[in-house]
C-alpha cells in the first residue's frame, strides 16, 4: 500500500486512491474543497478545478516535482508521494483565482436563495472570494425553467459541475436533461423542454452544490437554520427509506437525503419519501441529524437524542409521544 504525505501528515492508502480521498480519510482543514467530484458516482470530477493541489514529489522511485497544479480529485497516489494543499501559497492563490471565476456569472443571491446556508460556493466565496468582482462585462442569464413539477432550474446560478447529468445517466432509466450549447452559453436543460419525472430525479437536488436545482415543495418556505434536521426512515420498496426530515415544530417541510462526513448522499432517495411523506406519522424519528458545528444550521440544533425520546421541544413546541413514532 502506497503512503503519501499531505501538508506534513503522512497516511498509507490503498492502491489506486485520489490525492482528494486520501486528504479525506485524514481529515480536517488539509482537505481540498470538490465542487464537481462526487464519490457515489461514476465519472465525476475534473470540471471546477477548486480541488488543485501541489504535488512537490511525484513518488519514492521519481522524486521530481510535477510541473503544473493537479486536479486533486483524479490524480492517483504514488508511494513516496508529497503534496501541498493549504500549506503552499501557489495553491491557495490559484484556488482564488479559480472560485473567481466560478463567481463571474453567478447572481449572488444569498439573501433569496434556498441554498443559503448549505451552499458550497458560498463557503468557498467566504473563504477564498475577493470583497469585489473585477469584471465589468454583463453577466450571462436564463430564465428560471420547471424541469419536472416539483424541481425548478435557476441556471444563472449554476456552476456547470454535472452531478445532475451524471445523476440521470446513473440513477434513472432514460436521461431527458444535459448541458445544451457550448462556452460562455452553455446551459443546463431538457431535450425540447422534456419534463424529469422518473422515480430518483429529485437526487439531483441534494448532489447540486449551489442553488441551481431546488425543491419547489419547500422553495421560499424557511431559511435552513429555523429548521431542525433529524434522522428518520420508513419501510420503502424504492428505496432504502432512510433519510433526514427537517421539521419546524411538528411540521416536515422537506425531506432529504442524508449526508455523509463530505456532504456526499449516504444513500439515494425515491421521490416519493422525498416528495410525498411530509406527515410526520410516516417517519419512525431516530435522533437529531449531525450537523458540523461550523455550519449555521448548527444553531440551537442540540444533538441529544434523550431529549427527543422524553418528549422536549424541538423549536418552542412539544414533540408528541406518539406521534411521530420514536425508536425504542
Amino acid at each position: 500500500m502506497p503512503k503519501v504525505t499531505i501538508d506534513g501528515i503522512e497516511i498509507e492508502v490503498p492502491d489506486g486512491t485520489t490525492i482528494l480521498n486520501a486528504a479525506r480519510m485524514i481529515g480536517g482543514k488539509i482537505v481540498p474543497p470538490a465542487m464537481c467530484y462526487y464519490s457515489k458516482l461514476k465519472t465525476t470530477g475534473g470540471y471546477c478545478r477548486t480541488c488543485l493541489v501541489k504535488v512537490v514529489q511525484g513518488s519514492a522511485k521519481d522524486p521530481r516535482p510535477m510541473p503544473k497544479l493537479m486536479v486533486s480529485c483524479s490524480t492517483t497516489v504514488q508511494d513516496g508521494m508529497v503534496v501541498q494543499n493549504i500549506t503552499s501559497p501557489e495553491v491557495l492563490e490559484a484556488r482564488k483565482g479559480v472560485v473567481e471565476f466560478l463567481l463571474i456569472n453567478h447572481p449572488l443571491d444569498c439573501p433569496i436563495c434556498d441554498q443559503a446556508g448549505e451552499c458550497k460556493l458560498q463557503d468557498l466565496g467566504y473563504e477564498h472570494g475577493l470583497q469585489k468582482t473585477r469584471y465589468e462585462f454583463k453577466r450571462r442569464t436564463f430564465e428560471m425553467e420547471d424541469i419536472g413539477d416539483k424541481i425548478k432550474l435557476h441556471m444563472n446560478r449554476c456552476i456547470l459541475c454535472y452531478r445532475c447529468v451524471k445523476v440521470a445517466e446513473q440513477l434513472t432509466p432514460k436521461r431527458v436533461h444535459g448541458v445544451m450549447n457550448r462556452g460562455d452559453v452553455a446551459e443546463i436543460s431538457t431535450y425540447i423542454k422534456n419534463s424529469i419525472d422518473n422515480d430518483f430525479s429529485g437526487n439531483m437536488i441534494d448532489v447540486c452544490p449551489v442553488g441551481a436545482l431546488t425543491d419547489k415543495t419547500f422553495r421560499f418556505q424557511s431559511r435552513v437554520w429555523y429548521v431542525k434536521p433529524m434522522d428518520a426512515h420508513r419501510d420503502c420498496k424504492k428505496c432504502s427509506g432512510k433519510v433526514a426530515v427537517w421539521m419546524k415544530g411538528e411540521e416536515i417541510l422537506r425531506v432529504t437525503a442524508r449526508m455523509d462526513k463530505n456532504n456526499e448522499v449516504e444513500e439515494f432517495i425515491c421521490n416519493e419519501c422525498r416528495f410525498e411523506k411530509k406527515n410526520p406519522a410516516d417517519w419512525v424519528i431516530e435522533k437529531p441529524t449531525h450537523i458540523d458545528r461550523h455550519s449555521v444550521i448548527a444553531q440551537n440544533h442540540y444533538e441529544i437524542e434523550k431529549q427527543l425520546q422524553l418528549g422536549k421541544f424541538t423549536d418552542h413546541k412539544m414533540i408528541p409521544k406518539a406521534e411521530p413514532k420514536l425508536k425504542k
